[in-house]
C-alpha cells in the first residue's frame, strides 16, 4: 500500500510563501492499492492536482469522503477523471436521513455555486452511501464509522494485505471522553485505529489554541498522541493543519509532538506533520 499526500490543510486552502513546505491545499490523499487499485481519500482542494497526475491511466476510482464540509469536497468539480467520458468513480459517502449522497452533493455541484451542474459530468460516476460494516475496494478491506466531529463523519480503516491505515481527519475523541483513562472501546474513533501501521489523524491545534476552540470538532496534538497511544499504532502524521500555521509552527509543533512521543517510549521518526507530495510505504 502507497500513500501519497495531495492536500494537509484544514477549513480552507492558503497561498502563501511561508506554507510552501507543508503546503496549502486542503485534505486528499492517494492510496495505492497491491492490485492497483486507488482509493482517494477526500477531495479538499488537492484532488485537482491528483486527477491531472491521473490523466490517461484508466482504473477504477474510488473517492472516500470522510463529511460534506466544503475543505472536504471543494476539489470535486476540479477533478479531471470526472470529466473523462471513459472513467469510472464511485463516490462514498456518510449516509445521513433525508436525501442520499448524490443530492447532497448537488447543493455544491449546480447554481449558483457551479457552472457545472452534477447531472452533466461525462464519467460513469455513482453516489453511494457508506454501508455498515467492512466492504471491498479492490485488494483491501475498507471500513467506516461515524466519529466525533460536526455533521455525519466517517473515519476509515484501510486494511491491504498485511498493511493497515487509519484516516481520522476531521475529529475531537477528547469532547466528552478523558482519552487517557476511560475504556478504549467507549473512545471515538479507537476501533477504527487501533493496531494501525499509519494513522493520519486530526492535529489542528496547539493546546492554547485548543482553550478558545473545543467542540469545534478538531483535536489539539496532545490529545492527537494520547489517542494514538491508546490505540497503540506504529506511525502517527499529524493532518488538518491550521491555516494559520504556517511552515515554521508547523516544524515546532512536529518537534514538540516528537518528544512528547519519545518521552513515553516512541521513536521519533514515529510522529511527522504531513506535507503535500509526502509518500508513504506500508
Amino acid at each position: 500500500m502507497e500513500v501519497e499526500f495531495w492536500g494537509v490543510r484544514g477549513s480552507v486552502p492558503v497561498a502563501d510563501r511561508a506554507m510552501l513546505g507543508y503546503g496549502g491545499n486542503t485534505s486528499c490523499l492517494s492510496v495505492h492499492l497491491r492490485d492497483g487499485s486507488r482509493i482517494v481519500l477526500d477531495a479538499g482542494t488537492g484532488v485537482r492536482a491528483l486527477g491531472v497526475a491521473l490523466a490517461g491511466v484508466h482504473e477504477d476510482i474510488h473517492v472516500l469522503l470522510t463529511h460534506l464540509h466544503l475543505d472536504h469536497i471543494m476539489g470535486l468539480m476540479f477533478f479531471g477523471p470526472l470529466f473523462d467520458p471513459s472513467a469510472h468513480v464511485t463516490v462514498w459517502g456518510p449516509p445521513a436521513p433525508g436525501a442520499d449522497l448524490r443530492d447532497r452533493l448537488a447543493r455544491y455541484l449546480s447554481a449558483p455555486l457551479s457552472p457545472i451542474e452534477i447531472r452533466d459530468l461525462p464519467a460513469d460516476v455513482h453516489f453511494r452511501g457508506c454501508p455498515v460494516g467492512e466492504w471491498r475496494v479492490g485488494s483491501a478491506t475498507v471500513e467506516a464509522q461515524l466519529v466525533t466531529h460536526r455533521g455525519p463523519t466517517l473515519g476509515y480503516r484501510i486494511t491491504d494485505g498485511d498493511a493497515t491505515l487509519c484516516y481520522l481527519p476531521d475529529h475531537e475523541p477528547a469532547l466528552g471522553q478523558d482519552i487517557v483513562r476511560d475504556s478504549r472501546e467507549w473512545i471515538s474513533g479507537w476501533e477504527l485505529a487501533r493496531g494501525a501501521d499509519l494513522l493520519i489523524h486530526d492535529g489542528q491545534y496547539t493546546g492554547e489554541e485548543y482553550v478558545g476552540t473545543r467542540g469545534w470538532g478538531h483535536s489539539c496534538v496532545t490529545d492527537t498522541l494520547a489517542f494514538a497511544r491508546r490505540a497503540d499504532v506504529d506511525r502517527v502524521a499529524l493532518f488538518h493543519h491550521d491555516p494559520t500555521h504556517d511552515d515554521a509552527a508547523l516544524d515546532a509543533i512536529a518537534a514538540e509532538a516528537r518528544d512528547a512521543w519519545t518521552a513515553t517510549g516512541g521513536a521519533p521518526e514515529a510522529v511527522t506533520a504531513a506535507r503535500e507530495g509526502e509518500r508513504i510505504d506500508l
